[in-house]
This record gives C-alpha cells, sequence and structure tokens, in this order.
C-alpha cells in the first residue's frame, strides 16, 4: 500500500499530512496570498494513460505558476475512499480538481459541504452546481476515429475495444469506437468488453485475449494501469493496440501503432487558468476537437499512407461539423 492511500486511510488529518509528505511544506508556511489547488488522481501518475496525462497538466501549472500558487495531488485514490480525500482537499485548497468521471459523484456530494470552496471534474457530462463546473473530454467522439483507424489498419476485419468502469462516457466511447469501424469498413468484425476496473491487469488481459481468440488484431482502450494487460495480450498473440492519453508513437514500441490525444492535462490546466485569471465559472465544458491539437487529435505511428491522413482528415472535419454525430455523456 503506498504512503498516500495509507494515510488516507487514516481520517483527514493524516490526509493533510500526504499534502505536507509530497511537497515538503506545511500549509501554515504558505503565503496569505497564495492560491492553493489540490488535485486528486485516483489513479497511478505514471500509468502512462490518463492520470499521467492529468499529472503531466499539474506539472505544467506549477511551473507557470511558482510562487503564485501551491498545487498539491494525491494519488491512488481508490473509490470508496474518494470522499474522505477530497474532503481533506477541500479543508486545505481553494479549488480542488477530480481528474476522472469516477469522481463526479463524490465531488458532488462533497462540494456541498463546502460552498466556498471551487471543485472542477475532468471527464464527466452533466450539469454544474454553484460550487462544480464539469469539463467534458468527448471521448467518444475521439473513439470514433480510433475505430476508423483500427479498421484501416486491421488485416483480418476484426478490431477490439476494452473499458474499465461501465459508466456512459466509457460505454460511448466503446459504442463510437465501433460506429468508426464500421464508417471506414462496413464489414469489419467488433467486440467489446469492461472489466470493472481500470487498473486491473489480469481482467483487462483476459479481455483482449477473448478478443483475440475471435479474430481481432487492433485493439483500443479506456483504462489506466489496466492497459498493462492488454500489452501482455498483444505480445503473446502478435496484435497491435492503439494507445491513448500518452505519445505512444514517441516510445517506439512495436505493439503500437497509433494513440489517440484525449488532453486531461490540458483539462487540469484550464481549470488552474481559469482560476489564476479569476475567470472560474461553474460550467459544463465540452473539449474534444474543437478545442484545438493539445485537447484532442489521432496520431498514426509512422504517419500513415496519404489516404489513411485523408480519410481521418476528412472524419474528424465531418465530426466538427456535425455530419457525424456522436454520443456524449
Amino acid at each position: 500500500m503506498s504512503i498516500d492511500r495509507r494515510l488516507f486511510l487514516m481520517r483527514s488529518a493524516a490526509s493533510a499530512g500526504v499534502l505536507s509528505l509530497q511537497w515538503g511544506l506545511t500549509p501554515s508556511a504558505w503565503a496569505a496570498d497564495t492560491v492553493r489547488i489540490g488535485v486528486m488522481l485516483p489513479g497511478s501518475k505514471s500509468d502512462h494513460g490518463w492520470m499521467e496525462s492529468g499529472y503531466n497538466g499539474v506539472k505544467n501549472a506549477q511551473k507557470r505558476y511558482e510562487g503564485k500558487a501551491k498545487i498539491t495531488y494525491i494519488e491512488n485514490v481508490k473509490f470508496g475512499d474518494m470522499e474522505q480525500a477530497l474532503v481533506a482537499l477541500a479543508s486545505k485548497n481553494d479549488l480542488v480538481i477530480g481528474c476522472g468521471g469516477q469522481t463526479q459523484a463524490s465531488v458532488l456530494k462533497v462540494a456541498k459541504r463546502f460552498p466556498k470552496v471551487k471543485f472542477s471534474i475532468v471527464g464527466p457530462t452533466g450539469t454544474p452546481t454553484e460550487n462544480v463546473a464539469q469539463y467534458d473530454v468527448l471521448q467518444a467522439q475521439i473513439g470514433f476515429v480510433a475505430g476508423a483507424v483500427a479498421a484501416m489498419l486491421s488485416k483480418n476485419g476484426a478490431v477490439s475495444y476494452v473499458g474499465g468502469m461501465e459508466i456512459p462516457a466509457i460505454v460511448n466511447t466503446g459504442k463510437e469506437f465501433g460506429n468508426g469501424a464500421r464508417h471506414v469498413r462496413p464489414d469489419i468484425k467488433y467486440f467489446d468488453a469492461y472489466t470493472g476496473d481500470f487498473d486491473d491487469v489480469a481482467k483487462a488481459k483476459e479481455a483482449t485475449l477473448a478478443a483475440i481468440a475471435q479474430g481481432a488484431d487492433v485493439h483500443y482502450n479506456i483504462l489506466n494501469l489496466g492497459i498493462r494487460g492488454m500489452e501482455q495480450a498483444a505480445r503473446e498473440k502478435g496484435t497491435k493496440l492503439i494507445g491513448s492519453y500518452a505519445n505512444y508513437c514517441a516510445d517506439a514500441n512495436p505493439l503500437y501503432v497509433a494513440y489517440t490525444v484525449s488532453g486531461i492535462g490540458f483539462m487540469v490546466e484550464y481549470a488552474i487558468d481559469q482560476m489564476m485569471a479569476g475567470t472560474w465559472k461553474p460550467e459544463y465544458k465540452q473539449f474534444g476537437l474543437a478545442m484545438g491539437p493539445g485537447s484532442a487529435g489521432m496520431e498514426v505511428c509512422g504517419g500513415g499512407t496519404p489516404q489513411m491522413v485523408a480519410t481521418i482528415k476528412e472524419i474528424q472535419g465531418d465530426l466538427l461539423s456535425g455530419k457525424i454525430k456522436v454520443a456524449i455523456g
């Protein structure tokens, strides 16, 4: 059990100690006019996925606002511990950010207890409250593009998707991944599965192996550490992956043929930028392709063929114009 999780299970006083341990500075030592911001990463900051992207946003903001804001984070907070962790953060910060749709219910509950604290949630669809802003990644939008790319890259004519928790945003991404695949290849076979846990490596591997057994040779996901299980399956069976959230092409990992940009860190920085500028408001805001390449995009390792590049560009344009409509939320 990591230090942060162990302390958070020891109630709010110990939870505040986590912040001190991470940064070597107690809250009482902060300047009176320093803006205090706390970020909760439910998973590992080293998952090479959603959480790592969020953490990169934290790091960027820390550098940009050094001396003006004290930005802290906690990681690896299980679902059952989220409310307690958020209470600890809200007790010591002016803005609290929940990095993931799985934090939504807990954030909305805790926000009622701290009406003077501002909260932002990165990931979900929802109606903002008086002190809660909700930022929608529009994962289904880029999932549609990923499906099209997977279909174009598949040699067997079959692709698959593995999601973590079976919540609307994750299910809709899988649905639109399948729709994107059929958009460019109507006869494509599509398989999806949900592990119920973004970090369960064994279940992710099992789901991927099941899809491979039915012919799938290109796989996409919305997972955190669970991606390691998919990598194990793909390595054993000689299939390929489309990554998400991080630049997998730069890693030169032969398992990956492409990756989607879903700017979780971009959205974390947006919330912090708004707070620092004094323009933060309890809004529901959609990100996705309309917010630019830092927010959403598609990269094929090696660049892809001219036809593939043209198809991706056309699909993205049709998504932005509304010619292609995808599920939201």
